[in-house]
């Protein structure tokens, strides 16, 4: 054909269309078969959790179906709800078998309010076990900026107290750290060091009141440690109270309350609660607080000895998260086997009650 005079040839079509569509059908196919895929597997979802179910039940063994906790835990409270009549029942005819022993229990799980009781309010020596309310007290004037954590607390030879501990070993006019007596008087139970903190929280007289003030009516301190002669008194409920009040949060700032559960874990004696509820799942080791371990369980408790009266209490960890406090007292003949026999009797049925036997 001939060019047209003046005018340019037409230049030839470029070939980038192809590619452009060619990337848009796939673009269209792979959106399709996205919603497709979605829409299957949503159909096919329960038959798919069934099988995997039904392959865990053939080979692997499920995990154990522990009870849960519901979402956002609470802290709990010491506010007994429902008691366990079967447990304080237990209780009753066991202490019966040792008429001549003076008894006292209490359990209370913090989570729901379950409670057992056996003579809770009854005032008996309290031995070591003061110790906690006391170590409670401490922390509660740490917290409130009236003394120091490393504050050097002072022997004198008033202060000097016989029995547990090492304290005494060093020369009157000793200054040792608040936290370091603190630590002692529960992880070793110095009587020196239970002392020193007496005198430094305002004597016995302030401490006292402290106690009518914390709702600890049967705690009192009438002489120093080791009050061999059992003057100084508590009872199962105010035991159980002076723990459950930290967890709780009814007390404390929450770095007062780790401290003391911190010292709290350092106490070395383990063989009333802590042997005790080993016993009750049907087992027996000469260190049960590694034992319960693995049964989920962990317990911090502060003893008291003084040979005519014995008592135990602490804060319970139970495997599926809750948390209880118990405390037994028992008063009897000097060194008698019974005494400790009876506490772990109880203890084991607690262990009973609240975890099971395996």
């Amino acid at each position: 054909m001939p060019v047209t005079a003046g005018r340019p040839p037409r230049p030839p079509k470029r070939a980038w269309g192809q590619p452009l569509q060619l990337v848009l059908r796939l673009a269209v196919m792979g959106l399709g078969l996205g919603v497709i895929t979605g829409t299957v597997l949503k159909l096919l979802a329960p038959q798919l959790a069934n099988g995997a179910a039904s392959r865990t039940a053939a080979g692997t063994p499920a995990l154990p179906q522990i009870p849960q906790l519901k979402a956002g835990l609470s802290l709990g409270s010491f506010e007994p709800r429902t008691e366990l009549t079967a447990l304080s029942q237990r209780w009753a005819q066991i202490a019966a078998t040792q008429k001549d022993l003076k008894t006292s229990a209490f359990l209370l799980v913090l989570d729901d309010g379950r409670y057992a009781q056996l003579q809770p309010d009854l005032p008996l020596p309290a031995a070591s076990s003061i110790k906690t309310p006391i170590l409670l007290a401490g922390l509660e004037d740490l917290d409130a900026g009236k003394l120091r954590w490393n504050e050097p607390l002072k022997l004198t030879k008033e202060l000097v107290g016989g029995g547990a501990g090492w304290m005494a070993s060093r020369p009157v006019g000793t200054r040792f750290p608040f936290f370091e007596a603190a630590t002692e008087m529960i992880r070793v139970s110095d009587n020196s060091a239970t002392n020193l903190l007496i005198k430094r929280l305002g004597g016995k007289t302030v401490l006292n009141a402290r106690f009518q003030a914390m709702g600890l009516p049967a705690t009192v301190v009438n002489n120093w440690l080791p009050d061999l002669g059992g003057t100084n008194t508590t009872s199962s409920r105010d035991l159980a109270k002076s723990i459950a009040v930290v967890d709780t949060g009814k007390t404390l700032s929450p770095r007062a309350r780790d401290l003391f559960r911190e010292i709290m874990g350092t106490s070395r004696t383990n063989t009333l609660i802590p042997l005790g509820l080993l016993q009750g799942l049907g087992k027996d080791a000469a260190d049960p607080d590694s034992e319960l371990m693995a049964y989920g369980i962990r317990v911090y408790n502060k003893t008291g000895d003084i040979g005519i009266a014995y008592a135990d209490g602490g804060l319970i960890q139970l495997p599926n998260g809750q948390r209880a406090v118990a405390a037994f007292m028992v008063k009897g003949p000097f060194n008698d086997p019974r005494s400790t026999d009876l506490i772990r009797a109880m203890a084991a049925e607690v262990a009973k009650t609240l975890v099971g036997r395996t």
